[in-house]
Order: C-alpha cells, then sequence, then structure tokens
C-alpha cells in the first residue's frame, strides 16, 4: 500500500465525529481503498492514536478480540449497542 492511501485512510478516521459510527467498507470507499481490509490492516498497524472505536463491520458489530473496549469507547460517546451490535440505521455517519 502506498503511503498516501494510508494517510487517506487515516484522514478519513480521524473525521468519523463523535456519537458516530462508520463501517470499513465506507472509509474504504471515501479513501478510495480497493478492499475494508486495507482499512483494518491501517487501523490494526497504526490506528492507536485514532478513533478507531468509530469503525464497525457491516453489521454494525466490532470484531470480537476488541468488542468490549470498542462498546465501552462508544457508549462513552452515547452510541448506544443492543448487545454487541450497533444500529447503523441510527447512527452511521453520513455527511
Amino acid at each position: 500500500m502506498d503511503e498516501e492511501l494510508h494517510e487517506r485512510i487515516r484522514e478519513v478516521v480521524r473525521a468519523v465525529p463523535r456519537g458516530r459510527v462508520s463501517t470499513y467498507g465506507d472509509i474504504a470507499v471515501r479513501a478510495g481503498a480497493s478492499s475494508p481490509r486495507i482499512v483494518g490492516k491501517v487501523l490494526s498497524e497504526d490506528g492507536h492514536d485514532l478513533p478507531w472505536h468509530r469503525v464497525l463491520r457491516s453489521t454494525g458489530r466490532p470484531a470480537e478480540h476488541i468488542a468490549r473496549r470498542q462498546l465501552e469507547l462508544l457508549r462513552a460517546e452515547g452510541v448506544l449497542a443492543e448487545g454487541d451490535r450497533v444500529d447503523l440505521r441510527e447512527y452511521r455517519w453520513r455527511d
């Protein structure tokens, strides 16, 4: 992956507002990435300083290995989940 794409992905994730969520696919489209997996790779390797917790799977669910922490951070911002799923119709970021 080139550095320009890497930085575009970071910028799009940084732009997700507090109290809203986006999906890996949404971020990929906005950044011009060919796959949502690229977004996941950037966040796992270089997302510690970003609001990574605002990015979910297309089902509205977090990845299992980060689910508890991610849902806690979202709840602190007013994003509520039913079980382990966030209602994307209500909380999805649209600009």
